[in-house]
């Protein structure tokens, strides 16, 4: 992990059309300021992993419904 110090108004560039800049600094929060462009998602930690877990657990359901479906087709034939 890349650990940088910056300060308020401060910013990083990621790639070439990424920036994060330091908006505030309250007692232990600092709260950050995204450009990117609109096709990049951006979300918090937290809720891209619970992005993530909803997915698999779609792909599951979607891969036990392939299977019932294969199972209703051989009794039908």
């Amino acid at each position: 992990m890349l650990v940088l110090t910056r300060k308020v108004n401060e910013s990083i560039t990621i790639g070439s059309n990424i920036t994060v800049t330091v908006v505030d600094i309250r007692g232990g929060q600092v709260r950050l300021g995204i450009e990117a462009p609109r096709d990049t998602s951006v979300h918090r930690t937290e809720i891209y992993n619970a992005i993530v877990e909803e997915n698999i657990k779609a792909a599951q359901t979607m891969g036990n419904l392939d299977a019932i479906q294969g199972e209703i087709t051989q009794k039908v034939k």
